[in-house]
């Protein structure tokens, strides 16, 4: 069967992560190892022992789920076949090392200053994000043109699935969509616990020192091709995956599309790979009647491999 991989994002992180792994594969366990050194201080206890809220900065969470990522794919990376990636905002770097685009030495530092720049932006110029759910897109772009104004910026942010986006900009435009999403039939609305407006224009100030670090970074041509979040189309090129990987910082994650378009290409199964389920979840209806298997700790492991 035609086989995509996905690679979850933030929020998907939890105390624990990956423990059960490294106790029992020895390349998840070099992997965790790998991730301390490369970063200096020990990620591996963070994300094993906590304490949550340290756990949960962006600047921590985002090098756990991508070193929890990508310990499950060097457990199991042989038994693949491999046709196309995706990976929702951070988990697109999961990806591109899956791919060879670049190595998990170079990614790891990469997303480690992305988080740090993502919430020096947020301190910068304070916004959050807030979850609209049970309205069309079309509804939820107009509302967000609504609430927005010449100062304050209101957009969306992750097209998630049908009827399932989040918006993302200033605090008090981002309160003033919330209300405007209620008054036109949204069935819920939720803000997100969030250090900054991701995904939008107030994250600009992120990408000159991403662009930066980048420059120390090969980029090769992946190995197959990873569907873009910006463009929701196949990246095949490592010039390309460079330039995207940072207008992503500032533009919607197009997530529903990225599946619709890996269905579109043949694919006839899904893997999620690393913490969570999030996007199996999403795949029940971006991807209809199509098998998802979360992979993230060894009794998912022992399942799939049955």
């Amino acid at each position: 069967m035609s086989l995509a991989l996905l690679f979850p994002g933030q929020g998907s992180q939890y105390v624990g992560m990956g423990q059960d792994l490294a106790n029992t594969y020895t390349v998840a366990d070099q992997t965790f190892k790998e991730a301390d050194d490369i970063l200096g201080f020990q990620l591996s206890r963070l994300a094993w022992q906590g304490p949550e809220e340290e756990l949960l900065l962006t600047k921590n969470a985002q090098p756990a789920i991508l070193t929890h990522s990508v310990a499950v794919f060097r457990i199991i990376s042989e038994l693949l076949d491999v046709k196309m990636a995706a990976g929702h905002s951070l988990g697109e770097f999961s990806a591109h090392v899956a791919a060879g685009t670049f190595d998990f030495t170079d990614a790891l530092s990469a997303v480690r200053l992305r988080g740090e720049l993502m919430y020096s932006a947020g301190k910068v110029r304070r916004g959050t994000m807030a979850a609209v759910i049970g309205m069309d897109n079309e509804a939820v772009v107009s509302i967000c043109e609504q609430a927005s104004t010449q100062s304050e910026i209101c957009t969306p942010a992750n097209f998630n699935s049908p009827g399932q986006i989040v918006i993302s900009g200033d605090t008090s435009s981002i309160k003033r969509a919330m209300q405007l999403a209620y008054d036109n039939g949204a069935s819920k609305v939720v803000e997100l616990k969030v250090s900054g407006a991701f995904h939008s224009p107030l994250m600009l100030p992120s990408e000159d020192g991403l662009r930066s670090h980048f420059k120390k970074i090969n980029f090769n041509d992946p190995r197959y091709p990873i569907v873009s979040n910006v463009t929701s189309g196949p990246v095949t090129s490592g010039t390309e995956a460079c330039d995207l990987l940072i207008r992503q910082l500032t533009s919607p994650v197009r997530w529903a599309e990225s599946v619709s378009h890996m269905v579109d290409s043949g694919v006839e199964k899904f893997l999620e790979i690393g913490p969570g389920s999030v996007l199996r979840g999403l795949n029940r209806k971006n991807a209809r009647g199509i098998p998802c298997i979360s992979l993230g700790g060894c009794a998912d492991l022992d399942t799939w491999k049955a």
